[in-house]
Formats: C-alpha cells, structure tokens, sequence
C-alpha cells in the first residue's frame, strides 16, 4: 500500500481506539454502574475519580491518556509511514485519537472532554512543552481545586510554551502541522469547555469533590447526582 492509504489507516484507527470508554467501562465492570448515570454524567476520568474515588480515577486517566500515546506513536511505526511524511501522520493520528475520544462511535458521538487522551498525545509530539501544561495544571488545580480551569489553564500553557520554544522552525514546512496542532487541539479544549466557562463565570462551577468508594457504592446505578460535568 503506497503511503497515502496508510497515512489513512493510521487516522481511522486511532479515532476507533480513541472511542474506546475506558471510563465507562471501568464504572460497569469494577462498580456495577453506568458512570453516565452518577456524578456530573461525564465519560471522563474526572468523574470516575468523582464516583468511585482516586484510585480508579487515576487508572482511568493512564488508559486515556495510552489511547492518545500509542496510536500517535505506534501506528506510524506499524504502517511504516515514510521519513518526510512522519510529523504530519502522526499529529493526524494524534488528532484523530482526541476526536475520538471526544466524539466516540460506540457511544454515539457523545464523548469527554479529550484533555486526558491530548496529554498522552503531546507525550509522544511535544513533550517538553507538555511539561510545562502539566506544572500549570498541577498549580491551577491545587489553588482552586478545579479541573475544569485547571484543564483549560494547561491548554493555554501548552501553546504558549510549544510557541516560545520552538519559535519560527514551528512554521517551517516540515513542522507546520505540529504549529497548526499546538493552536487548534488548546481552542477545541477550550470550546469544549463552553458550559465550564458559563459556570465559572457566574461562580457555579464546583470544585472538585473526591467520593469515597464505600459512598459511591450508596447510591443506586440510574442516580444522577448535581455536580457539573467535569474536564476530562
């Protein structure tokens, strides 16, 4: 297969694993419950951390986050995509895992926020700049203690330092789809936030609150809880 058609192979697979609910699944199958149905009724880990407490909320961000890193690297490498072609088909793939998880098949296009599955994106793409994401976001979340700022904050973060750190080689034809992924993938984030951001400025958006399993495991599975639907 010439290298077009792979470069396309590359894209559909990663948006199939980035569909994959690990949330979702990991509330059926460790709690008996369906998570759109507890919490802020977001498929994300956010909200597994929110109903079923920190540590399935971290194995939930791991596997999110794997579904954005290894297609982005893998698939490329699997479909032998060539040298020159390389940085394009993998911010592709990586933008085809995000969207994924964004707009998932099995799930009817109904999908998290795609912060958790970006960062295992920009691992593999910019990593230094994902450093610097990561510090903003540890720093928002700890001051305010809400994910949703915290994720848009990291957002902004990313940009900024993938900008100043690579300056005008960004824009270089080589590079240009890793400067065009560096703006877009930040703003579909934020967009993606649009409610958060309602919330926020009208003081209504909740911080977030860690619930004990033995509590989750109190309330029956079609519950719906009031918080706001969370970040990730």
């Amino acid at each position: 297969m010439f290298p077009g058609l792979n470069a396309l192979w590359c894209i559909l697979l990663a948006w199939l694993i980035g569909s994959t609910p690990f949330s979702l699944l990991i509330a059926r199958w460790m709690g008996g419950f369906d998570l759109r149905t507890r919490g802020s009724g977001n498929v994300g880990a956010t909200n597994v951390a929110r109903t079923m407490g920190t540590r399935w909320g971290l194995l939930a961000l791991l596997l999110d986050a794997l579904k954005g890193a290894m297609p982005a690297w893998g698939l490329p490498l699997l479909f032998q995509i060539p040298t020159e072609s390389l940085t394009l088909v993998s911010v592709l793939t990586g933008v085809a895992a995000i969207l994924g998880h964004m707009f998932p098949l099995w799930l009817r296009f109904r999908g998290g926020k795609g912060v958790a599955t970006a960062l295992g994106v920009v691992v593999v793409l910019a990593p230094s700049a994902m450093g610097c994401a990561l510090a903003v976001f540890v720093v928002t979340f700890l001051i305010s203690r809400v994910v949703s700022l915290a994720s848009m904050a990291g957002a902004v973060a990313f940009a900024i330092a993938q900008i100043s750190m690579q300056g005008a080689e960004l824009w270089s034809p080589q590079q240009r789809a890793l400067g065009i992924f560096s703006l877009a993938v930040p703003l579909l984030i934020i967009i993606r936030h649009r409610a958060n951001i309602g919330r926020l400025w009208r003081g209504e958006e909740k911080p977030l609150q860690i619930r004990k399993p033995s509590a989750a495991a109190e309330h029956p599975a079609g519950s719906m809880e009031s918080d706001h639907p969370d970040a990730a």
